[in-house]
């Protein structure tokens, strides 16, 4: 293992950890959330049921999982980072996109090097059978995450590590390899629930139980049609994603940079005004999120969520949001028209909680 520590290293990844494959004593607590139907349109979610929980049933021949962690904090970024982006949510003009997509779509990042470290292993101990996964099929990745030491699940149901926090990326290599496997690590989460109450939209219920349909990373990048009215205003300026609970995580002061060009900040996708970003056209649009994560969403709902923004903006006493949305008013997408009538109907709202 010191020496996959090692390759994976020069690869990027931050450490390497190895789980089994039994899993069973997760499949009740999937069974449970699938069944209260917390991952609301993720249809996916429950068509592969508890082949997730099952690595052997999804590639035959598992017999280990190499998990693999990677940091994404641009290179540049200082160290009161959390001071820097809760900033931004208090200035209602700016768009704010969660940290991890303002650089290159970590898919594309972690599949190719997860298949770089999978060659170089194969060179020192000859031809294996494996399949690479980042959050790209049916995987436990957080479960197999925790198993293999990577860290411990917080509330919020995200992996967190002592020296790390939680802002890295997850990735594993199924092998036909028998590996001695990690030790996992206990929780340090104690009675903090520091992430619980910071959520906008109380989407963590309790400690590890999360309802996808309630949070803003769902609604503004998974969810596909009109956001529900009640949770648009706890949106606030927030466009793509939402790292609150992970901004006021403790141990994320403990967050470490990347080392990767590919996570740097993408122009236009940190600091800029709602305003501009609503101007996009599909094609400026395609051309600014090339190779980026946002890109997946379309161009459809990048406005229907910016609208959102700029109607909380509008409520909260932004005049200039309002030119902005008329702009779109007689947009011919049905979706995006009638988040821009919401938006301008918050003018009659002005500065009211």
């Amino acid at each position: 293992m010191a020496h996959i520590n090692a390759w994976a290293r020069e690869l990027g990844f931050s450490q390497i950890g190895v789980a089994g494959i039994d899993l069973s004593s997760a499949e009740p607590g999937l069974r449970q959330w699938l069944d209260n139907g917390f991952h609301g349109e993720m249809d996916y979610m429950a068509a592969h049921g508890m082949r997730r929980a099952r690595p052997a049933e999804l590639v035959p021949g598992t017999v280990s999982v190499i998990t693999a962690r990677m940091n994404y904090l641009p290179r540049e970024t200082p160290t009161d980072w959390q001071a820097v982006e809760w900033a931004r949510l208090k200035r209602p003009g700016e768009g704010v996109v969660s940290t991890y997509a303002r650089g290159r779509d970590y898919h594309k990042v972690m599949r190719a090097r997860l298949e770089r470290l999978a060659d170089r292993i194969a060179q020192e101990l000859g031809p294996f059978g494996h399949r690479v996964f980042t959050d790209s099929a049916p995987v436990l990745e957080a479960e197999l995450a925790a198993r293999s030491g990577q860290g411990w699940r917080g509330k919020h149901t995200l992996v967190l590590d002592r020296e790390a926090g939680s802002m890295f990326f997850l990735g594993e290599i199924y092998v036909d390899l028998a590996l001695p496997h990690s030790e996992p690590v206990s929780a340090h989460c104690g009675s903090c629930r520091a992430c619980m109450d910071v959520c906008p939209t109380q989407a963590i219920l309790a400690p590890g139980r999360l309802d996808a349909r309630r949070c803003i990373s769902y609604l503004t990048i998974e969810h596909a049609g009109a956001i529900p009215l009640e949770l648009r205003p706890r949106m606030g300026n927030r466009i793509y994603g939402c790292d609150d609970c992970q901004l006021a995580c403790p141990w994320n002061k403990f967050a470490q940079r990347g080392t990767l060009a590919d996570f740097d900040v993408r122009p236009g996708l940190a600091g800029e005004s709602l305003a501009t970003l609503f101007a996009w056209d599909e094609p400026t649009f395609l051309h600014r999120t090339e190779g980026g994560p946002i890109r997946r969403i379309g161009h459809l709902r990048w406005l229907r969520n910016i609208a959102v923004a700029l109607g909380n903006a509008l409520r909260g006493g932004d005049a200039s949001a309002a030119q902005a949305l008329a702009t779109r008013r007689e947009h011919p997408d049905a979706l995006v028209r009638e988040h821009v009538h919401w938006g301008l109907a918050q003018a009659k709202l002005l500065s009211k909680p």
